[in-house]
């Protein structure tokens, strides 16, 4: 089992932006320290629920800071970048970092970033599986063209090749395995268009484990009925990822008290401050509601119950990697002590 932590640069009501992306980089060091196997980061704009618009960038930061833990996006927002941009992106990290790097992608929402970066809704609605195409293909192939309804170039030379030889830190001989890309999926439509290309799966936090075991069996449908061999199928199902939240306390009731004192105002502002492109209205979760949904379905209290929760999960969905949210208290050193926990108390009981 492979336990991450996720982070967001929240900002929390009475904190700065620097402040949330000083919790970020402080957040990749405890988890390093403590042995998790890797940090997960999300990207938005324009909205103080995550100040952290460019996760490739604070990933290339924390790729350079640390030695061994993987770090990946949760998501890139595939909509809002151009497919061939973070295609060069994710070769440079892939390549730079010996191979710790693993690109989230997702759709994203219908939000006024589709109209600052110029995508427009229609990037959002139709645009993601053909933006998805030409990002894999900028991946795999050593000259890439396009001619499709969004993205129409001459064909070019792909520079870095991701799948050039990795030298590696231990004198071995070197390695040329592609990047690892991941789908956010939230919907029948991403899995099955997930499953079609045979990439693994980023399943959200506000899903229980009989929803995403209900994924897991459709996109195992999906991918066997595209005539993706058996054992690529379960190479690929080896690769999902679990997104939730973490909490550990000495009891249930004060890891519970940690994330209800400070998740519901983060998630009032944070969520309200998003605006639709097209103004259409999008009702927002109750904050209060949604932290208690959240603390009933995830690794929520002491170390043992954490690890229970866990291995539940493992065992009704068969995914064993998580990316867990350590930022929920909104303190940066409750935040580290969370992460400590989680590796030195919750991680043996894994094993």
């Amino acid at each position: 089992m492979r336990v991450g932590a996720f982070v967001l640069g929240a900002q929390f009501p009475g904190q700065g932006q620097g402040e949330a992306l000083h919790r970020v980089v402080r957040s990749a060091d405890a988890a390093e320290e403590a042995g998790l196997d890797a940090v997960w980061l999300a990207e938005h704009h324009f909205v103080p629920y995550g100040v952290c618009p460019s996760a490739v960038t604070v990933a290339a930061l924390l790729l350079g800071r640390t030695r061994r833990i993987g770090v990946g996006t949760a998501v890139s927002v595939l909509p809002s970048a151009h497919p061939v941009a973070l295609g060069e992106q994710t070769a440079l990290l892939h390549l730079l970092s010996g191979g710790r790097f693993t690109l989230g992608v997702g759709r994203g929402g219908p939000w006024v970033d589709l109209e600052v970066f110029g995508g427009g809704l229609e990037a959002y609605e139709k645009g993601f599986p053909e933006s998805l195409d030409l990002l894999l293909r900028w991946l795999s192939e050593p000259r890439v063209g396009a001619d499709g309804e969004r993205y129409r170039f001459r064909e070019v030379p792909v520079v870095p090749r991701a799948d050039e030889l990795i030298p590696r830190a231990d004198g071995g001989p070197p390695s040329g395995a592609p990047p690892r890309v991941v789908v956010a999926c939230t919907s029948p439509g991403t899995v099955r268009l997930a499953a079609a290309r045979g990439l693994p799966m980023l399943l959200g936090m506000h899903c229980g484990d009989e929803d995403k075991a209900e994924m897991v069996a459709l996109w195992r449908r999906e991918a066997l009925a595209a005539g993706h061999g058996h054992e690529t199928v379960e190479e690929a199902a080896a690769q999902h990822v679990s997104a939730g939240v973490v909490q550990v306390g000495d009891t249930r009731c004060e890891a519970t008290e940690s994330l209800t004192k400070a998740m519901p105002g983060w998630l009032r502002d944070g969520l309200g401050a998003h605006v639709t492109v097209d103004g259409r209205r999008r009702p927002m979760r109750d904050p209060f509601g949604y932290t208690e949904l959240l603390c009933g379905l995830h690794p929520v209290g002491p170390p043992r119950l954490c690890a229970d929760r866990l291995a539940r999960t493992a065992e009704r969905t068969g995914i064993e990697r998580f990316a867990l949210l350590v930022e929920g208290s909104g303190d940066l050193a409750a935040t580290e002590h969370n992460v400590q926990r989680l590796g030195g108390e919750v991680l043996p009981l894994l094993v």
